[in-house]
């Protein structure tokens, strides 16, 4: 049996490129297991269906390797678990060395999908470091130039000062302080409190 495994890091993320491809090898969407979070770990609800799906024989497909997951020793042992302890094969389509069908079960075949996956896995871990870095970078480049980062600083009106006097003296309600200021509960009290 075939099956596919689709991933990306979020809800928002796109999934019909690599949904396309999986059907166009054949998959009906009953084969493909779609999982939307962050490949950091294997604790993914569908990758674990998908696993406990998975039996001798069976062809496990993905797009890249990275859909796997980020982690260098993490993909190998994975991928060794499929392959050694499942006996199912894995076909990587954006990487045709990438794959375990009996055509490269010889020793040769072997080996050269063992140094490509190897060689890919470690890159897919770097690239995820080296985006934590220049993210880092900018974050720190930014906060030189003096620019706010995050949710902007509320504006405190006018009649802020005035508004949490009647509060606080039980003249208005919360509900009317709110209105008045425009403001939710928590910013509210933040501001109220170190009034």
């Amino acid at each position: 049996m075939k099956y596919g495994y689709i991933r990306v890091s979020s809800v928002t993320q796109n999934i019909d490129r690599q949904l396309n491809e999986m059907i166009e090898l054949g998959l009906n969407k009953n084969q493909i297991f779609i999982d939307k979070e962050s490949g950091k770990n294997f604790e993914r609800e569908n990758y674990q269906k998908l696993k406990e799906t998975l039996k001798e024989g069976d062809l496990l497909i993905i797009k890249s390797i990275d859909r796997l997951g980020r982690n260098y020793d993490m993909i190998i042992e994975e991928w060794k678990d499929i392959v050694n302890n499942k006996n199912a094969d894995i076909m990587v389509i954006d990487m045709p060395l990438l794959d375990t069908r009996t055509e490269n079960k010889n020793l040769v075949g072997k080996f050269i999908s063992d140094i490509v996956l190897q060689v890919l896995s470690f890159v897919a871990e770097n690239e995820r470091d080296l985006i934590k870095k220049r993210q880092a970078e900018g974050i720190r480049i930014a906060k030189l130039k003096g620019k706010q980062l995050g949710r902007p600083k509320t504006q405190l009106t006018e009649n802020f000062n005035s508004i949490c006097n009647k509060y606080r003296k039980k003249e208005i309600s919360l509900a009317d302080a709110l209105k008045s200021l425009y403001m939710s509960k928590s910013t509210f009290y933040r501001y109220y409190n170190n009034f």
